[in-house]
């Protein structure tokens, strides 16, 4: 399974999303594809105001925002 991070430099809300994400990662078996949005125009547009953004591979979003532990484990988990 392969979850996208979008994210962006000097993020610190990004930076814990990861870390939430990474801590995750020992629980459940996924991989993660980091995606910096000013690298992409339609990511830009998307998730400039909404970052960090989890998303599945089918365009799901898991989490957004704050990224709660909790949350991502109940959807990546089920």
């Amino acid at each position: 399974m392969i979850i996208y991070f979008y994210t962006k430099k000097d993020c610190p809300l990004c930076d814990k999303g990861f870390a939430e994400l990474q801590l995750l990662k020992k629980e459940a078996s996924f991989d993660i594809e980091v995606r910096d949005i000013y690298t992409d125009d339609i990511w830009l547009e998307k998730y400039q105001i909404r970052i960090p953004v989890i998303e599945d591979k089918n365009g799901n979003v898991l989490d957004e925002g704050i990224i709660s532990y909790t949350k991502l484990k109940k959807e990546l988990l089920e």
